[in-house]
C-alpha cells in the first residue's frame, strides 16, 4: 500500500494554470494566472525522493512572461496532518479544528492524467461562507483542455465505484464499494462550476454542529470523482472521503 509522501509524488512537475475567486452566489471575481512546480530533490540511501521543492509564481498582469507579481518557495520533506492524499494523487486538506473567532478553510485537489482541479473554500471568523477560489492546472507542455462546465443533468442516474476513507486519528485507508445517486434536493444545494466541477459547502458552519464540505470533478461524462471532509459537534475534523464513480 503506497504511503502519504508516495501518493504526495503523484503530483510531480510544472503545472500551468489560473487562480479565480468566485462569490458564494457563484459570481466570477477576478483571475490570476500562475506556474506550480513540484521538483523532486534530495534522495534518501535507497535512492528514494526524501525532499520536494515548491515553487509558486502569479502574475497578476496577466502574461506568465513578464516577472511574477508573486514568487514563493517551500521545501518540503514530510506533510502534515491537515492534508491526507489518496492513490491518485488527489488530496484534501483543512482546518483540524473550526473554533469561534477563527478563520476557517479547506482545500480539494483533484489530480487526473495531466490535469489538476483544485477548489478552496473559505469562511470568514464568524463560520460565514466567504469566497471560493476555482484553480485549474495543466501539465505544462502536454496541451491538455479544460472541462465543460457542469451542469444538474450530467449528475443524474446511479454510479458506482471505490471509497477511501481516512480518519484523523488512523492514517490507514478504510477501503469499500461506493453507489450513489444525487437526489433533487442533493444537486440543489451544489454550486455548479466550471471545468466540470462542484462544490457543497454550508453558508455558515460552527462549532456546535456537526457538517461537512464536498467537491467533485467530472473528468469524462462517465467518469467522477468526490473529495468530502467531515466534521464533528465540537468542531473537531474527523475523516476524508475520496471516491471514484463510473456509470
Amino acid at each position: 500500500m503506497a504511503s502519504q509522501w508516495q501518493n504526495f509524488l503523484a503530483n510531480l512537475g510544472a503545472w500551468q494554470g489560473s487562480f479565480t475567486g468566485i462569490s458564494p452566489t457563484g459570481t466570477e471575481l477576478k483571475t490570476t494566472l500562475s506556474l506550480l512546480s513540484l521538483e523532486a530533490g534530495e534522495q534518501n540511501a535507497e535512492g528514494a525522493i526524501s525532499m520536494v521543492r515548491f515553487r509558486l509564481q502569479r502574475f497578476e498582469g496577466g502574461d506568465r512572461s513578464a516577472p511574477p507579481s508573486s514568487d514563493l518557495s517551500q521545501e518540503y520533506r514530510s506533510l502534515g496532518r491537515q492534508v491526507v492524499f489518496f492513490d491518485t494523487g488527489t488530496f484534501c486538506k483543512g482546518s483540524l479544528q473550526l473554533a469561534p473567532g477563527t478563520v476557517f478553510g479547506g482545500e480539494f485537489g483533484f489530480v487526473h492524467g495531466d490535469r489538476r482541479h483544485r477548489l478552496v473554500l473559505l469562511y470568514t471568523e464568524a463560520g460565514d461562507a466567504d469566497q471560493l477560489v476555482l484553480i485549474r492546472e495543466y501539465r505544462v507542455g502536454s496541451g491538455a483542455q479544460e472541462c465543460p462546465p457542469l451542469t444538474p443533468e450530467q449528475l443524474q442516474g446511479s454510479w458506482q465505484g471505490s471509497r477511501a476513507t481516512i480518519a484523523a486519528d488512523w492514517p490507514e485507508p478504510d477501503r469499500s464499494e461506493a453507489r450513489v445517486s444525487f437526489s433533487a434536493a442533493e444537486m440543489a444545494e451544489l454550486q455548479w462550476l466550471a471545468d466540470g466541477g462542484y462544490c457543497r459547502w454550508p453558508q455558515q458552519v460552527s462549532h456546535r454542529e456537526a457538517f461537512s464540505v464536498q467537491a467533485g470533478w467530472l473528468t469524462a461524462p462517465d467518469r467522477l470523482e468526490r473529495l468530502i471532509r467531515c466534521y464533528d459537534g465540537s468542531g473537531a475534523w474527523v475523516s476524508a472521503t475520496h471516491e471514484v464513480l463510473e456509470r
